[in-house]
């Protein structure tokens, strides 16, 4: 009887080991779409760069890609969008590691980046600038000026596409003072640490209107037309099926009223739209 009892009682643990095998084995299945539907939430990693994606004084995250999400995500199921603040150099990593399912934060499409993420088509372009000391000084109009004397400094967000445009232009490496933010490249022109700040066009004007009496964008910046910068959400190049949902949503969405409404309080417009494909970018 107890041998019988030992019997059933061995059946029954096989019975339900089988049954959590099979459920670990269907959850190890569940693709990150899979996931935002099921539980209707998504994590979104951001970098603070206005008007990108920022944190504003109550805390609220918001700015361009941080709104595009929250009206994608939700046409795909996701009712709560979390936000998870990270350094711009450390994105890709983050994404890669698990620690968010999207990066949101207006990163360029580059063919070396497409090398470790999947990106969604861009959402915008958008050309670079300068930042410098009131009157410009220095007479900067471009990152050849800057690579032409060498005692200069520029200041560049570090893992930021600004980093390779300046070498192209010749700028050395001694030149460039590599920060984590957008907020510690208006410091480095503020302190005359740097004699000018390279960023997008937007990212500049937004940090000279924090402190007008002090800097400015340059009235005029010539530079290569391949560096004009493509927008876009990345994902883990596992979640291709992801990307392509979010795809589908983006190409009948972008152009349309309510796109250039969520965009316009962020300077974007129009002009900003672009037909260029992640394909044809990544494979420059």
């Amino acid at each position: 009887m107890k041998s019988k009892r030992t019997s059933v009682m061995l059946g029954a643990l096989c019975l339900a080991a089988a049954g959590l095998a099979l459920h670990t084995q269907f959850a190890s299945a569940e693709t990150t779409l899979q996931r935002i539907q099921r539980t209707g939430e998504v994590r979104i990693g951001y970098a603070n760069e206005a008007p990108f994606a920022y944190t504003t004084p109550d805390g609220k995250v918001t700015g361009e890609s941080p709104e595009i999400s929250r009206k994608v995500f939700e046409k795909l199921g996701a009712k709560k969008v979390d936000a998870v603040l990270t350094e711009w150099g450390s994105l890709i990593p983050g994404l890669r590691a698990g620690r968010f399912d999207v990066i949101a934060a207006g990163m360029y499409i580059t063919p070396e980046r497409c090398k470790q993420v999947a990106f969604a088509d861009p959402q915008y372009q958008i050309q670079d600038t300068l930042l410098v000391t009131k009157g410009n000084p220095k007479n900067l109009h471009s990152f050849a000026d800057i690579a032409k004397q060498p005692d200069l400094k520029l200041a560049v967000m570090a893992g930021a596409v600004e980093v390779a445009n300046s070498r192209d232009a010749g700028v050395k490496d001694t030149q460039l003072l590599q920060v984590p933010d957008t907020t510690a490249q208006l410091q480095a022109v503020r302190t005359r640490r740097a004699d000018a700040a390279a960023g997008t066009a937007l990212t500049m004007k937004g940090l000279a209107a924090k402190d007008a009496g002090q800097v400015e964008t340059v009235s005029f910046f010539k530079d290569d037309p391949k560096h004009t910068g493509y927008g876009a959400l990345a994902f883990r190049p596992e979640d291709t099926d992801l990307r392509d949902a979010v795809n589908k949503q983006l190409h009948q969405w972008l152009g349309t009223p309510d796109h250039l409404a969520t965009v316009g309080p962020f300077g974007f417009d129009k002009s900003n739209l672009t037909t260029k494909t992640a394909a044809e970018i990544c494979g420059q």
